[in-house]
């Protein structure tokens, strides 16, 4: 018997209405904000995710899956949406098309890291890109985008922590500082960490092993440049009179490589140790690293595995997918052609049904509708035919009537709207 790989999960049945709220409830926060779907490849070149997400990054050094084709070309499964997402607007000229431009899309990732609960090899995320406005209206709206979303799926439990990393120039000067802060702690740190101290000093603050260090390390925000610390603060402004509750985190550094200026995280107060259940920020340079113009842009992406433990551990109710609410049954050669004709009827009018395609008898049809948790029955048989009626049965309270033919479709309206 073959078996799902290690890291992935077959997602049916009850799951199935998690995915559909949590995906439901995007597209509609997206389309309030005037968002439009894109949906990009699951695999691309590896040189775009290297050049994008950082050649020293975690994601690339250790968990992308990477082949190489029949063609000898080198390819990655898409560990994150942004970089795919920019090479689409790039590639497909959506500038011209005027800015800013807001996509949005919801897709299947790939890491190679250790499964447990909320981390999957392979994952799913929702995202956004607010691609072309470099003003603090656009961060705030990002933020905001993500609050209205989390906030529409009943969660309370989260925390949105915020920071400014500022520009290339900002950076370079803290990079000095926090070189300084570690040199006489090198031989204490882990071994990412003495690995990233010439590579990407910046992860070092990532760091969730030598925390007790991290705590006490410099901050950014005490060398930001006097544009960025006005962008960040009329960021804050703007959140502020909004009333969007938010942490500010100068330790905040985000795991990829091309953030600039502000950066976000949320995390979720009952997801323990893997609680960030989404972040962004803005990636200025990012387009024009990929071969674009320069053009500001920021974005943010949200787990929806995560989102979903989110979303049980907080009780949080969620409408059952509105499917099997009618199991029609048929007795007799006869019967079977009027048991579709009615079947469709009740499609015609928007009603799910369930029709037996098994040579059954009653008590095993009935049977069979209650396994699948049908509300309603339609019972057509042969003598009932003969007098224009069929048998409407409550697979819940066992309540059974006849109904005219002319009837059908009114009445079990009226049943399943009494439910």
């Amino acid at each position: 018997m073959y078996k799902k790989i290690k890291g992935t999960d077959d997602i049916y049945g009850e799951d199935m209405k998690y995915w559909y709220f949590i995906e439901n409830t995007a597209r509609e926060i997206t389309r309030l904000y005037g968002y439009s779907e894109i949906r990009t490849p699951i695999f691309e070149q590896t040189e775009l995710f290297v050049r994008s997400v950082g050649e020293e990054t975690d994601i690339v050094q250790k968990e992308m899956y990477t082949f190489k084709d029949k063609g000898d070309r080198s390819i990655t499964l898409r560990p994150e949406g942004t970089a795919p997402t920019i090479r689409a607007f790039i590639e497909n000229s959506m500038v011209a098309t005027g800015l800013p431009k807001r996509l949005f899309y919801i897709g299947p990732m790939f890491r190679y890291e250790r499964p447990q609960a909320g981390r999957q090899r392979q994952f799913h995320q929702f995202g956004i890109e607010l691609i072309g406005s470099s003003s603090s209206l656009a961060d705030a709206e990002a933020i905001v985008v993500a609050d209205r979303f989390l906030k529409s799926l009943g969660l309370v439990d989260y925390t949105i922590k915020i920071n400014s990393i500022g520009c290339e120039k900002c950076r370079a000067e803290y990079k000095k500082k926090l070189k300084e802060y570690y040199s006489d702690k090198l031989d204490k740190v882990c071994d990412d960490c003495k690995r990233r101290y010439n590579t990407n000093i910046l992860r070092l603050l990532d760091c969730k092993v030598d925390v007790e260090y991290v705590k006490d390390a410099p901050k950014i925000t005490d060398y930001l440049c006097d544009n960025c610390k006005k962008h960040y603060e009329e960021t804050k402004n703007i959140l502020d009179k909004l009333d969007i509750n938010y942490e500010e985190d100068p330790l905040l550094v985000r795991g990829l490589d091309y953030y600039n200026g502000i950066v976000f995280e949320i995390h979720h107060g009952k997801l323990g140790a893997q609680s960030a259940i989404g972040g962004g920020g803005r990636y200025d340079n990012l387009i024009k690293e990929l071969g674009g113009q320069q053009t500001p842009s920021l974005g943010f992406a949200m787990g929806i595995e995560r989102l979903i433990i989110a979303v049980k551990k907080e009780g949080i109710p969620v409408e059952e997918i509105k499917n099997n609410e009618v199991f029609v049954a048929h007795l007799g050669e006869s019967a079977r052609i009027e048991a579709i004709k009615i079947s469709e009827e009740l499609r015609d009018n928007g009603i799910s049904v369930v029709f037996n395609t098994m040579e059954r008898g009653l008590s095993a049809q009935l049977k069979h509708a209650s396994r699948l948790n049908c509300r309603l029955c339609l019972i057509v048989g042969e003598n009932e035919l003969e007098r224009n009626v069929v048998i409407l049965r409550n697979m819940k309270t066992g309540e059974q009537i006849e109904i005219e033919r002319d009837y059908i479709v009114g009445t079990t309206r009226e049943w399943i709207d009494e439910q």
